[in-house]
C-alpha cells in the first residue's frame, strides 16, 4: 500500500502546474510521506521513495524558496511556538495565510530560515531527529549497492542531493549548513566507511584502485582482488562524492562540509594513525591519504587538507624550530628507518606538490627563499665556466693518469667543439648525471632515447606545465633585490628540502634494488 501511495503522489506532484507546495495543507502531508520512508534500510519502497524525492528536488530547482517548506519539521514548529514567534509568512505564501495556516495555528516553513538558532534540530545520534527531505536522501544514498536496482537507487539519491545543495538559496544554504544534519550525516557516513576497511592494506593495492568515481563506486570483480577491496572502493567512491558535493554546493554549505571532513576524517580519524608507532598503521594511513589527495579536486577541501598537513605558519624556518606535530612527523617519515614508509611519505609529498595550491609551495620551499639569504653578499662574480675548469678537478682524470707523465696546463685549451654558450659542457654534465640514474628509474616517455635532448625536452615540458599552474598566483618575474644594509643571516633551506638533500647525499651508499611492487617507472621516489 505504501508503494501505491508514493507512486500516486509522485505523479500528482510531477504533473501539477500550479505551485502547491507553498500551501500548508500540501507540504505538511508531503513531510509525512517523507517520514514514512527511510525507516528501514533496504526497504521495498526505496524505488518509489527516490521517485518522490526526485520530483521534490526538481520543484525546488525551479523555485529554491520551496526548500524552506519541505525542510520544516515538528520540532521546529514547537520551538517557534514556545518562543512566541509570530505567524508571518514570507513572499508568495503570505497570500495563503488566512485559510491554510489558521487550521492548526502553526506558522509555515520559511520561518526556520530566518531564525536558524530556533530551527536547530536534534543530533542524529540521539535517535529523535526529525525526518525530512535531507535525511530521506541520505538514507537512500546508503542503500545497498550490491544489487543493480539498489545501486541505481543510491546513485539517483546522490544526484538529487547534489542538485539540492547546488540550487539552494542563501537562506536555505545557511539552514542546511547550520541547522540541518546534512553535513554531519554525510561526514559520519564517510568515517563509517573508513572504519569498515581492514586495519592494514598494501599500498600497492590502494594505488591500483585509481580512478574510483562516486558514479561507479563498486570495485570491478577481476582477478586482481584483495581483502578489503570492496570496502576501499566504497570509501574512495564516497570521498569522491563529498569532494564533488563541495565543488558544486553553495559556498556556505561547501565551507561547512569541508570543515566537517577536515575535523572528523582528517583530525579525529587519520591523524592518530599517522602519528602511531606501528609501521603498518603509518603505511596504510599514508597510502590512503595519498589516494585521497589524488582524487581531490575541490579548492575548498584542498585548503582544509593543506592546513591539516602543513599547518598555518608561513614564516621562514630555522633549524631549531619545532613545526606542528603532524608536519614534523611526516618530515621524519621521509627519512624513516623503514624504506617502505619513506617511499610512501615521499609519494604523499609528491602528490601534494602537484596540487594547484600556492600555500603548498610557500610552506615547503618558498618561505625559506623569499628573503634570499642563500646569496653570499659581497662575493665576487665567478669567472666563466671554461676559465675555472681544471683537469685535476675532473673525475675523468684520475691520479694514475696524471702520474703517467701527462701534465695539464694551468689553463687548458677548450675543446674545438665547445661553443661560447657552454652547450657542449652542459651536454656532458647532463649525460654524466643520466649515467648515474638506473634505467628502471627513468620516467621519460621516450625510453629509447635517454640522452641530453630527451632530458631537455622533458624538462621543458615540465617547466611549461609548472608555469601555467603558477600563472594565477602573480609571482614576480625577477628576484627581490638584495638589501646591502641588511645584516646577513645564516641560510636554512627548510625541513623539507633538508631531508631531501640528506637522502640525496646518501644515494651511492644505499642498497641497490629495482622498483618494488606497484612502482613501475615511478621509482624515482625510491632513489631518494
Amino acid at each position: 500500500m505504501r508503494q501505491q501511495v508514493f507512486q500516486f503522489f509522485s505523479r500528482v506532484l510531477a504533473q501539477v502546474q500550479h505551485p502547491l507546495l507553498h500551501y500548508l495543507s500540501v507540504h505538511r502531508p508531503v513531510q509525512k510521506l517523507l517520514r514514512l520512508g527511510g525507516t528501514v534500510p533496504g526497504s521495498v519502497t526505496e524505488k518509489e521513495e527516490v521517485q518522490l524525492t526526485t520530483v521534490l528536488c526538481s520543484k525546488i530547482q525551479q523555485d529554491p524558496e520551496l526548500l524552506a517548506y519541505i525542510l520544516e519539521g515538528k520540532k521546529t514548529v514547537a520551538r517557534k511556538k514556545a518562543c512566541g514567534e509570530p505567524d508571518a509568512l514570507p513572499k508568495d505564501a503570505a497570500s495563503h495565510k488566512d485559510k491554510d495556516c489558521s487550521q492548526d495555528g502553526e506558522p509555515c516553513g520559511a520561518q526556520a530560515l530566518n531564525n536558524p538558532l530556533l530551527a536547530e534540530t536534534e543530533e542524529l545520534d540521539s535517535g529523535t531527529a526529525e525526518s525530512n527531505l535531507i535525511t530521506s536522501l541520505l538514507g537512500l544514498c546508503r542503500s545497498k549497492v550490491l544489487v543493480a536496482e539498489k545501486s541505481r537507487v543510491a546513485l539517483k539519491a546522490q544526484e538529487n542531493l547534489l542538485l539540492l545543495v547546488s540550487t539552494a538559496s542563501p537562506a536555505a544554504a545557511t539552514y542546511l549548513a547550520q541547522s540541518s544534519p546534512c553535513c554531519r550525516a554525510i561526514v559520519r557516513h564517510l568515517c563509517q566507511l573508513y572504519r569498515s576497511m581492514p586495519a592494514f592494506l598494501d599500498p600497492a593495492d590502494i594505488a591500483a584502485l585509481e580512478g574510483i568515481s562516486w558514479r561507479l563506486p563498486s570495485a570491478p570483480s577481476d582477478e586482481a582482488s584483495f581483502p578489503g577491496k570492496e570496502a576501499l572502493a566504497a570509501f574512495l567512491g564516497w570521498f569522491d562524492y563529498c569532494d564533488h558535493l563541495i565543488t558544486e554546493a553553495h559556498m556556505v554549505v561547501a565551507d561547512a562540509l569541508a570543515k566537517a571532513v577536515a575535523e572528523k576524517l582528517f583530525v579525529e580519524t587519520l591523524q592518530p594513525q599517522l602519528l602511531h608507532v606501528s609501521e603498518p598503521s603509518i603505511l596504510t594511513s599514508t597510502a590512503l591519504l595519498t589516494a585521497m589527495l589524488r582524487q581531490l579536486r575541490s579548492p575548498v577541501l584542498l585548503r582544509e587538507a593543506v592546513t591539516f598537513l602543513l599547518g598555518t605558519d608561513h614564516q621562514p624556518e630555522a633549524p631549531g624550530d619545532k613545526p606542528c606535530a603532524l608536519y614534523a612527523h611526516l618530515i621524519g617519515h621521509c627519512d624513516h628507518l623503514s624504506d617502505e614508509i619513506s617511499i610512501a611519505t615521499l609519494r604523499l609529498f609528491e602528490e601534494l606538490l602537484q596540487k594547484p595550491h600556492e600555500g603548498i609551495i610557500r610552506s615547503l620551499v618558498l618561505r625559506n627563499l623569499e628573503g634570499r639569504p642563500y646569496v653570499a653578499r659581497g662575493s665576487p662574480e665567478p669567472e666563466s665556466y671554461e676559465d675555472n675548469l681544471d683537469l685535476e678537478e675532473d673525475p675523468y682524470f684520475t691520479d694514475s693518469f696524471l702520474d703517467s707523465g701527462f701534465q695539464p696546463r694551468a689553463k687548458p685549451r677548450p675543446a674545438p667543439a665547445t661553443s661560447y654558450d657552454g652547450k657542449t659542457a652542459v651536454t656532458e654534465i647532463v649525460n654524466s648525471f643520466l649515467c648515474l640514474v638506473p634505467e628502471e628509474a627513468k620516467t621519460s616517455a621516450f625510453l629509447e632515447e635517454t640522452g641530453y635532448d630527451t632530458y631537455v625536452h622533458d624538462a621543458y615540458g615540465l617547466f611549461q606545465e609548472c608555469s601555467s599552474r603558477v600563472a594565477p598566483w602573480g609571482w614576480p618575474r625577477t628576484p627581490i633585490p638584495l638589501d646591502l644594509h641588511e645584516p646577513e643571516r645564516p641560510f636554512f633551506e627548510g625541513h623539507f628540502l633538508r631531508v631531501l638533500f640528506d637522502r640525496m647525499s646518501r644515494i651511492l651508499d644505499q642498497v641497490a634494488s629495482g622498483p618494488g611492487p606497484g612502482e613501475g617507472q615511478a621509482g624515482a621516489s625510491g632513489i631518494l
